[in-house]
């Protein structure tokens, strides 16, 4: 089972968003049995970011795990969803 990390600035509104559309996402692709999603802040996760398959955040993040976290700005906004899907499909590889 993969794990995803979802994360905003307080892990509260924005990562219940981002959390709601990604877990709609996963029952129309029929993956819910495959991808174990968690939810919280950034300042939780920051060192323990490796634990995690995948990571999306809805809040800026430092430049020294920019490369293993998907802005998730397009589950707030609708722009670019089609592109953010494919690259969750592609990290999550399943």
């Amino acid at each position: 089972m993969k794990k995803l990390l979802i994360m905003c600035g307080a892990g509260h509104a924005t990562s219940t968003i981002a959390v709601s559309k990604v877990t709609k996402w996963l029952n129309d692709e029929k993956l819910t049995e495959s991808v174990k999603i968690y939810q919280s802040k950034i300042a939780d996760e920051l060192n323990k970011i490796d634990t995690y398959d995948v990571v999306i955040s809805t809040t800026i993040v430092p430049e020294s795990i920019k490369g293993k976290v998907i802005n998730g700005l397009a589950l707030l906004t609708g722009v670019g969803l089609n592109e953010f899907f494919a690259e969750l499909k592609k990290r999550l590889a399943i």
